[in-house]
């Protein structure tokens, strides 16, 4: 069974045929009539044939930084629910929080004739840009805000600010923080200048003992969280960059019975599942993740059916939630 043999029995041309399968324009009329033969015949189009017609794969790459993270799936939830109404699949690639398979991926989706990459990124580097500026598809930037590229990205300073603040409000002083590299601009930089920003704004002196780098384990929150406390006792509330920190920073504060939020409250960023169930329930920010795969897949379709060189930018809010962590 072929597309001549299909016109044949449909009563239509060929390129009415053509047009059908490519989603150009066809009559209801006979949109119906080709749909009965191909639903009576059970015929399925080359895809490899409607590649070489369309110099389309219908394929989009995404780069993530680890497949098992509650956050990402979130994200990668709306791509694909965005991108499936489109007609388009998903090709993962899942880099472990890895530069050098990020670096990897980027060359293969380059290589490899997706129509389109979204990256979900950490850190974004000289040798990220190098092949970015190359590519010859577009290309929307994920939780980071990297200029001159398309981006849909978190209110990441304000959030840390908010919380901050929060604790100070609860009668906080000696704040500590725990976070992750600076070379992760919105986790590690922004969330730390807000911290920063908010105690400035209080008028509460910035220690520098106060501050603990880890990374996004929970294991890490749990001994950053013991090195903070081992050595500075006066600590009354604690901010941690994710809920994944916070959790492991809560387990070491329970281990050594000390009460949250009586003696310690603390305060994260995400509103992962496990911040509802672990006691005492973890006072967070919710960020509106699956809507941020949305808005790039979104950005993406746009690009790739139009044509569109434009730089668009999406800063998606954030919403706080209060819960037991916190007096």
């Amino acid at each position: 069974m072929n597309i001549n043999k299909i016109a044949e029995l449909a009563g239509v041309s060929r390129t009415t045929i053509s047009r059908y399968l490519n989603n150009g324009y066809v009559s209801e009329k006979n949109r119906k009539k080709i749909q009965k033969i191909i639903d009576e015949t059970g015929y399925v189009p080359s895809s490899f044939a409607q590649t070489l017609r369309t110099k389309k794969t219908n394929l989009i790459g995404v780069i993530l930084p680890k497949i098992s993270s509650s956050t990402i799936s979130r994200i990668v939830d709306g791509i694909s629910t965005e991108l499936k109404k489109d007609g388009y699949n998903v090709l993962l690639g899942n880099t472990d929080l890895d530069i050098e398979k990020e670096i990897d991926y980027l060359n293969i989706f380059k290589n490899n004739e997706v129509d389109g990459i979204i990256f979900l990124a950490k850190t974004i580097s000289n040798r990220h840009l190098e092949i970015i500026e190359n590519l010859k598809i577009p290309i929307v930037i994920v939780g980071q805000n990297i200029e001159n590229y398309s981006c849909v990205y978190h209110d990441d300073y304000d959030a840390a600010y908010f919380v901050v603040d929060e604790l100070i409000k609860s009668k906080c002083s000696q704040i500590g923080f725990i976070g992750v590299g600076e070379e992760d601009i919105a986790v590690g930089k922004e969330r730390k200048q807000g911290y920063i920003d908010a105690l400035k704004n209080n008028k509460i002196n910035l220690n520098n003992e106060y501050i603990r780098i880890g990374d996004f384990s929970s294991e890490s929150g749990y001994e950053s969280c013991k090195d903070l406390i081992s050595k500075n006792k006066n600590i009354d509330g604690i901010f941690c960059v994710t809920d994944n920190i916070a959790i492991g920073a809560m387990e070491y504060l329970k281990s050594q019975g000390i009460k949250i939020p009586e003696e310690i409250c603390i305060v994260s960023i995400g509103d992962s599942k496990v911040s509802k169930v672990v006691t005492p329930k973890l006072s967070t920010v919710h960020y509106y993740y699956k809507t941020s795969g949305i808005e790039a897949a979104k950005i993406l379709i746009n690009k790739i059916k139009y044509k569109n060189k434009d730089v668009d930018k999406i800063k998606l809010g954030y919403k706080y939630i209060k819960r037991e962590s916190i007096r």
